[in-house]
Order: C-alpha cells, then sequence, then structure tokens
C-alpha cells in the first residue's frame, strides 16, 4: 500500500553561510503534501519560497530535519541516487522555460527519457503522446525561438511530463505570459491535477491561488498558514 503523502518534511531547517554569519532560509518546517494535491506556495520576496521550492523538489538537502519522498528519507542519498529518483517522481517547470535552443519541440519533451535509458523509438512515442497532450502537435518541428511565449511553457510541461512523474513542482510558470495565456497554462494543471498529478506551484502572484485547492503561505522562513481553499474553475 503506498504511502498517503507523496512528500513529507519534519522539523526541517535550512541554513546558509554569508561569510561569518548564518542566514535562517527556513526553520523547524513541518509540512505533509498528499497525493493528488494541488497547492500554491506563496509569500513575499525574500520568505524562503525559493528555499522550501528546493528542498520539496529535493533540488537541495535540510541542514537539519528529515525530508521524504514517496515514503523513503533521502536526506542521506548520494547525489547519484537522488537524481534518479528525483528524476522519476518529479518534474519541473520553471518561469523561463529552461528549453534546449538546439533542440525542436519534440526533442525537448523526449530529453529527460533519455537519462533513464528509455530507447529512441520509444521515447519519440511517448513525446508524441505528450505532445498531443499539451496541445502542441502542430509545433512539433518547431524550435524554440519559433515558439511564443505560452507554446514554450507548454513544451516545457511536456518536458517535465516525459518520465511520466507523479509530482509537477512549478516554479512561476506564469511569470513571463500575459494574463490569457497564463490562465491557458493554469488549464493545464488543472487538467494534470484531475489526472491524478500533485501539482506544486510556488508563485507570488495571488490571482492563481483561486485555481488550487490548497494554499501554504511562507514568512520569514516560516510556515505560517496552511488552508484549504475553493477551487474555482477556469472559463
Amino acid at each position: 500500500m503506498k504511502n498517503e503523502n507523496i512528500i513529507e518534511l519534519k522539523d526541517v531547517c535550512r541554513y546558509y553561510r554569508l561569510g561569518n554569519t548564518e542566514i535562517k532560509a527556513l526553520c523547524d518546517v513541518n509540512l505533509e503534501i498528499k497525493r493528488g494535491d494541488f497547492i500554491a506556495i506563496v509569500g513575499p520576496s525574500g520568505s524562503g519560497k525559493s528555499t522550501m521550492m528546493n528542498l520539496v523538489g529535493a533540488l537541495d538537502l535540510s541542514s537539519k530535519g528529515d525530508i521524504f519522498l514517496d515514503g523513503q528519507n533521502i536526506e542521506h542519498l548520494p547525489e547519484s541516487e537522488l537524481a534518479q529518483i528525483r528524476g522519476k517522481k518529479i518534474g519541473f517547470v520553471f518561469q523561463t522555460f529552461n528549453l534546449i535552443p538546439t533542440l525542436n519541440a519534440v526533442e525537448n519533451i523526449a530529453l529527460p527519457m533519455i537519462f533513464h535509458g528509455v530507447g529512441k523509438e520509444e521515447r519519440m512515442e511517448r513525446a508524441e503522446e505528450i505532445l498531443k497532450e499539451v496541445s502542441l502537435t502542430h509545433r512539433r518541428n518547431h524550435f524554440p525561438k519559433e515558439l511564443s511565449g505560452g507554446e514554450r511553457q507548454r513544451v516545457a510541461i511536456g518536458r517535465a511530463l516525459a518520465n511520466d512523474p507523479e509530482v509537477i513542482l512549478a516554479d512561476e510558470p506564469t511569470g513571463n505570459l500575459d494574463t490569457k495565456t497564463g490562465l491557458e497554462i493554469m488549464k493545464i494543471f488543472v487538467n494534470l491535477n484531475k489526472k491524478g498529478k500533485t501539482i506544486i506551484l510556488v508563485t507570488h502572484n495571488l490571482n492563481l491561488i483561486k485555481y488550487v485547492q490548497k494554499v501554504l503561505k511562507i514568512s520569514d522562513g516560516k510556515i505560517i498558514e496552511q488552508k484549504k481553499v475553493k477551487q474555482h474553475k477556469i472559463k
């Protein structure tokens, strides 16, 4: 039987050193993210959102405490093993898209599968299926510079889905997009959540939180509020 929590942080702190000064980016964080959650992590600049994202996404480890990913304590794993687990469990979507400029849309989507030993035929077949899912089949052969911002973000979402992860971690995914295009991207996340994906959205845009199910507020490195919210439909 699978653990109900896909990600769990227990008494987690993250410190950084700046010269002789110790900066407490996060302190005494306890968090449970359940399978199928759709969460927005919000807070002002410098509140600890980025640090929280890195810890929740297993991109960084804590200075104190324990982080569990799918029931496994990842705190003491070697980076090579952690990278494999992270690559299979979590898909990442970033504000700046981070696409490879020399690869076209379908090749960008297929890229993460290479690192997990998926053969070329299977990679391309899977990438074509994902292109359909993000409504971008007609742009399969276009390079990033030939795509609009919204289309680039669709490719980035497709790439995040490449290894069929349980969790999608999206860092300001609409930050470089206009309002209409941003809502189209949010609709993709809502549909992915309906299909069972756990979505974690890191954002400063409070207009987006009405489309999620839970809101996590951070201030001065601490969680100050966790609450369920009524999820609005995107028209």
